[in-house]
């Protein structure tokens, strides 16, 4: 799937988030923009990891280091802390063990950043009790037929699993329907309704 900075807020604010120079494994690295971001802004020392081939395409395109793989299945060749940190953005949600993908996450990495879409945001919600049909929106934008999205959860369900994988959270951010962030200092339960999607850095 191709990325694009305009439709894809989330890596801006995750570029922010990482220190110039850094080794960074972007998992899910799509056709590499984010890569492409952090190496020309961040000179940071990239890797990337992308399950299909046209994206790893891609990304070589771009002169980026992204190999073929799958999170669910190739994170355990990663040594431990073998990267400051490591990067799942949008991609979360399409794996088959979400669980397990952030506990590699943490052990590869100094610190992980993971963004997803929030499935809790009210858009969504109304979708469903009003048109009883599940939703379509511009960051869920598959039918229910067709998604690769496979394991869907919100910004609360998020905070409970990195509580139950012991990851500590360093920051988080949410952001609005027009990739503006909702204050810091809202509770879980508004970021949850008003967040359309979130961004965590975390470690272990």
């Amino acid at each position: 799937m191709s990325v694009n900075t305009e439709s894809r807020v989330d890596l801006r604010v995750i570029a922010d988030l990482i220190r110039p120079g850094s080794r960074v494994l972007d998992v899910g690295s799509g056709d590499g923009e984010l890569l492409d971001l952090l190496a020309r802004e961040k000179q940071v020392d990239g890797r990337g990891l992308e399950i299909s081939q046209r994206g790893v395409n891609e990304c070589v395109a771009r002169g980026l280091s992204v190999i073929q793989g799958d999170a669910d299945r190739d994170l355990s060749y990663y040594p431990d802390k073998g990267f400051d940190y490591v990067v799942l953005s949008q991609t979360l949600q399409a794996t088959r063990n979400p669980k397990e993908v952030l506990n590699e996450l943490l052990r590869i990495g100094d610190r992980a950043i993971v963004s997803f879409p929030n499935f809790g945001h009210w858009r969504v919600r109304c979708s469903l009790m009003f048109k009883g049909r599940m939703p379509v929106t511009k960051d869920l934008p598959y039918s229910w037929y067709d998604t690769p999205n496979i394991h869907f959860c919100t910004i609360r369900d998020f905070v409970a699993l990195c509580a139950e994988v012991g990851a500590t959270v360093e920051s988080a951010q949410a952001l609005d329907a027009n990739g503006t962030k909702i204050g810091l200092s809202m509770p879980w339960w508004f970021w949850n309704f008003f967040g359309q999607q979130a961004i965590f850095l975390l470690r272990r």
